[in-house]
Parts: structure tokens; C-alpha cells; sequence
């Protein structure tokens, strides 16, 4: 029976190529485990490797990878590369065609905007649609509708990592830092979901990333001196990132998104968890009896107890004072029997090290 492509009299000069399963010919040899592609699947594949074999620059071969597409976006040698062996030749062989035909590359992202819908977890896509903007012929800037489309995506899925992988470089590439379209979008998705850790790491991102050289749009790269400081801290950014962050977990103390980014705001500032110990300890509180002896502690945070145990284990070092151990060692114990019991072994490292920090005996009071 013959196919799509086979009874094309426009493809009868091509010779398809087809799949090298690991069978040998003239040998009983069989592939241990074999792929059920679909008849219309396997005929357009054999011809696509005949094009790229050929190196095939043309109208029919972009038809011919849109229809391979259409029937598996994943096929890794249209969406991604030509062949993983050939690094000389990893570019996507759609692009190549595109470009080589100076198409009109806004017609290829209203296509790619439907796959895209369609197949919310194709990375493939979203390499390919990086690619394709790269094009500083055809985009010189951010096309006006692009955000729109990736808030979109979002609406279906707000922490889809390919999705924000490409906004991290449209980032970088159009240089959006202090875009008040960026900062709003985040700020929409924080709002609708304080617990999107993937829209926290964009907000650092922008806030705190380094702008320019190799890290540049890389969370850990604001690191420049052992301290962790950043080369410049704009003061009045670091104080309202913090009041931000302060107002966000105010909403859902057990939420660790907004705990983690002030974490890396004090360190990209140069200052020192302890600047938020009293915030941490309105979290945690303690029940005692007259003559001052604890009974009971009330935690509505266990994050804040494991940030009091960080400030109070750091002061402890510094201080070498026995009393302040023992406070670190009680709000370490919290987690370990109580908060973070999963982690325990990790909670009792902790405690040995801050036990190992001082000769004295250290009691950790109930």
C-alpha cells in the first residue's frame, strides 16, 4: 500500500531512508525492543532523513517537518538537532530551511504558539522557538505579543520549567531587566499562587542576577566574594525586596518560596540573617511559668525555627557562649523531633557541630 510521500509524484525523485533499528541484513538479528511508530510515521521520517542527508534546502522539506511534528513534537533530529554525533551540524534542520528561505519567522511562531498549547511539556519547542527569536534580522526587539503568549502558557501551567527557561533568556537577550512589564507578570503569578517558586527565582533573577559576562541571568552568579556579597547593592531595592518578601510569608508562614528568597537578598546585600531574627521570632514563641522555666513552644513557622536556629548557631560560633548554644541546639532539636523529622539526620549533624564548638556540656531545655 502506498503512502503519503511514496505516491507524491513531487517526492519521487527522493530515495527514502529507513530506520536503522539495529537489524542486520541478511541476519536473524532483531532489536531487543522496537517502537510501534505508525505506518505514516515511519514513511515520513525515512524521507526526512533522506532530505537532511542531502542537506536539503526547500519548500517541501519545511512541509515535510511540519508534518513530522505534527505527528510526534519530540522528534528530536526536526525540533532539536541534525545528529547528536555531528556537533559541526547541531542547529535545527527547520530553522536552517527557514532562514535559508528568509520566511516570515512571525508566521512560524503563530504555529509554534498551537504546538505549544498543545504539548504543554516539549522542550524541543521551546529550543526551537529560541532559535527562531534569535533572529535579531526579524525580532531587533521583543515582538509586542510574546509576553502575552507566555502568561498564557502559564495560565495552563505556572511552573513549567521549559517556559520559564525561555523567558530567563528573552531576559537576557532583549535585555528586559528592569522591564515593568517583567516585575508586573511575576508580581500577577506570585499573587495568584505565593507558593510559585519558579516565578520567586525570576523576580531574583531580575533583581539580583548578574546583567553582563558569562553568568550573566544566573541566580548564584550575583556571588563575587566568599561572603557572597554583590558588587553593587542598591540599599533601597534590598530593604523593599525584604518588606516584600517580609509580606508574602506573612500570608503563609509555611510557605519556604519567600523564606528562601530573602535568604538570597540578605546574602546578595552583605548582611546577616540575624537582621531578621525578630522577624523570625514572632513565629516562634515560647510558653513559661512564673519563675521562668519553659513548658511549651508554639511554632507557626517551621521555617522560622530553622532560620532562628541559623542566627542562633552563627552568634554561638562567634560568641563561643555555652547559653546561645543551647538556644540553637533547642530550636535544632524542634526540627529534628518535631518540624523536620524527614531530615533528622541532617538536624543531628548540626547539633554534634555546635556541641563539638565548646568544652562545656550543652543541654537543649524543653
Amino acid at each position: 500500500m502506498s503512502g503519503k510521500y511514496s505516491s507524491d509524484p513531487l517526492w519521487a525523485d527522493v530515495k527514502p531512508i529507513p530506520l536503522d533499528d539495529g537489524s542486520k541484513e541478511g541476519q536473524e538479528a532483531t532489536p531487543l525492543a522496537t517502537i510501534a511508530y505508525s505506518p505514516a510515521y515511519v514513511e515520513a521520517t525515512s524521507y526526512l532523513r533522506a532530505v537532511m542527508a542531502a542537506n536539503e534546502v526547500s519548500e517541501r522539506a519545511l512541509k515535510l517537518t511540519q508534518d513530522v511534528i505534527s505527528m510526534n513534537p519530540a522528534h528530536y533530529t526536526v525540533c532539536l538537532y541534525v545528529q547528536y554525533t555531528d556537533l559541526a551540524r547541531c542547529r535545527l534542520y527547520r530553522a536552517k530551511i527557514l532562514f535559508a528561505l528568509n520566511k516570515n519567522l512571525d508566521d512560524e511562531l503563530t504555529w509554534l504558539n498551537k504546538v505549544s498549547l498543545q504539548y504543554l511539556k516539549n522542550y524541543q519547542i521551546w529550543h526551537h522557538r529560541q532559535v527562531i527569536m534569535s533572529s535579531r534580522t526579524a525580532f531587533p526587539t521583543l515582538p509586542p505579543k510574546e509576553l502575552d503568549f507566555l502568561m498564557e502558557m502559564f495560565a495552563q501551567d505556572a511552573k513549567n520549567y521549559h517556559v520559564w527557561t525561555y523567558r530567563h533568556w528573552l531576559v537576557r537577550h532583549f535585555n528586559l531587566w528592569d522591564s515593568e512589564r517583567e516585575i508586573r507578570d511575576v508580581e500577577t503569578l506570585i499573587n495568584a499562587d505565593v507558593r510559585n517558586n519558579s516565578a520567586w527565582n525570576h523576580r531574583y533573577l531580575l533583581r539580583f542576577a548578574p546583567r553582563e559576562g558569562p553568568e550573566a541571568g544566573m541566580p548564584g552568579g550575583v556571588i563575587s566574594d566568599q561572603k557572597g556579597r554583590s558588587d553593587v547593592v542598591d540599599e533601597e531595592l534590598v530593604d523593599a525586596e525584604l518588606d516584600y518578601a517580609k509580606e508574602k510569608i506573612l500570608l503563609a508562614p509555611e510557605n519556604r518560596s519567600p523564606w528562601l528568597y530573602a535568604r538570597g537578598v540578605l546574602r546578595a546585600a552583605g548582611r546577616p540573617l540575624s537582621e531578621w531574627k525578630d522577624f523570625a521570632s514572632q513565629f516562634v514563641t515560647e510558653e513559661k511559668t512564673e519563675d521562668g522555666q519553659v513548658v511549651n513552644v508554639h511554632v507557626k513557622s517551621s521555617l522560622a525555627v530553622e532560620w532562628l536556629a541559623d542566627v542562633l548557631g552563627e552568634e554561638a560560633q562567634t560568641e563561643q557562649e555555652s547559653g546561645k548554644i543551647a538556644e540553637a541546639v533547642k530550636m535544632l532539636t524542634l526540627l529534628k523531633e518535631k518540624y523536620d523529622p524527614i531530615r533528622r539526620n541532617y538536624w543531628d549533624y548540626r547539633i554534634r557541630q555546635l556541641k563539638d564548638s565548646t568544652s562545656e556540656p550543652v543541654t537543649a531545655s524543653a
